[in-house]
């Protein structure tokens, strides 16, 4: 499996090269992008970026004085606009009673402590928490989405409803545990999904073909 795997991450880095992904200029920008991606497409969170640059909120700080509907205002091209500022809320919230509010404390905890209570904070599930973990904190954890389970399960190497954190450990007992592997690699699987492995693949042009043999 390691030796399926690293040459998966390498057709696919030959083929692209480096994604430069997650775009954000501060950790706290990566981590509203990771709550606010949720059911939508990047460009609509990148407009809800903008408008909180625009007001110069978009702090831990800024996001925690705005009101609950101002804050839903500004994220509306997001979708669910008013749940997602109901999210970032509560993760503010989080951030100011565990951390001071203070993301350079988040880093003193074990990636595994760090993980558990960020699964405890409203609307924030396996991915949303990997990705904060991942490309806000810089910690070596995978991040599985809806591209990686697709594209493992059409290629044979799991069953198509292969649980998360079973998809999650095969990455992880079975590469480096490299956080900047690990960024390139999901980062890379998103690419191949949105533009080859889509709900019709275009198999014959893929650089995984015939990966396995």
């Amino acid at each position: 499996m390691e030796a399926l795997l690293t040459k998966i991450y390498r057709r696919l880095f030959e083929s692209y090269g480096p994604r430069h992904w997650w775009p954000g200029e501060t950790p706290f920008e990566v981590m509203v992008g990771a709550i606010l991606t949720q059911n939508t497409s990047w460009k609509n969170v990148e407009k809800a970026i903008q408008n909180l640059k625009a007001r110069n909120v978009l702090t831990v700080k800024g996001v925690h004085q705005l009101k609950k509907n101002q804050l839903a205002s500004l994220i509306k091209s997001s979708g669910y606009f008013r749940i997602k500022a109901d999210r970032l809320k509560a993760f503010v919230t989080f951030l100011f009673e565990n951390y001071d509010g203070n993301l350079k404390k988040m880093r003193y905890e074990r990636v595994e402590t760090l993980r558990e209570k960020l699964l405890h904070v409203k609307g924030i599930g396996p991915e949303t928490a990997d990705s904060i973990l991942l490309y806000g904190l810089k910690m070596p954890i995978f991040v599985v989405d809806a591209y990686t389970k697709r594209i493992l399960s059409r290629h044979g190497i799991i069953p198509e409803k292969t649980p998360y954190d079973e998809i999650q450990r095969l990455f992880m007992e079975h590469l480096p545990s490299d956080e900047r592997l690990f960024n390139e690699y999901h980062a890379l699987l998103v690419y191949l999904g949105k533009t080859l492995c889509k709900k019709t693949p275009r198999c014959d042009i893929c650089p995984l073909k015939g990966v396995r043999s």
